[in-house]
């Protein structure tokens, strides 16, 4: 699923590799660090995070690439369990109701999607 990148501050992927309902797990540099992301398709639109949870800052899957709770409507935190909307990442229920997670920029570039840092 994963495209070859030069920049590790992004991640590619194919469009039709993710289906709707569908969650792919990634890494980025910022800064020097590593940060763990994830993309969701909801319905042909894709929406990235970053894998943390604003509430205790661990990541949300306690599985790789489980993020989603088991009607597979929404983001759910392994962790204390806060559930969050998959298209804007705001907390609906749990220990911090209308915090969000940090967004990534979703961008299509010909058949690829790329992720980045927000500027």
């Amino acid at each position: 699923m994963e495209e070859p990148v030069d920049d590790p501050s992004v991640w590619r992927c194919g469009v039709g590799a993710l289906a709707p309902g569908r969650t792919a797990k990634f890494r980025l540099i910022r800064r020097g660090k590593p940060i763990d992301g994830f993309i969701i398709n909801v319905g042909g639109r894709y929406h990235a995070y970053v894998n943390r949870c604003p509430h205790a800052g661990t990541p949300l899957d306690q599985w790789p690439n489980e993020f989603l709770a088991d009607d597979g409507r929404y983001l759910i935190c392994s962790t204390h369990g806060a559930v969050f909307d998959p298209e804007s990442g705001v907390c609906l229920e749990g220990p911090c109701p209308g915090t969000r997670l940090d967004l990534l920029i979703v961008d299509s570039d010909g058949g690829s999607l790329v992720v980045r840092w927000p500027t």
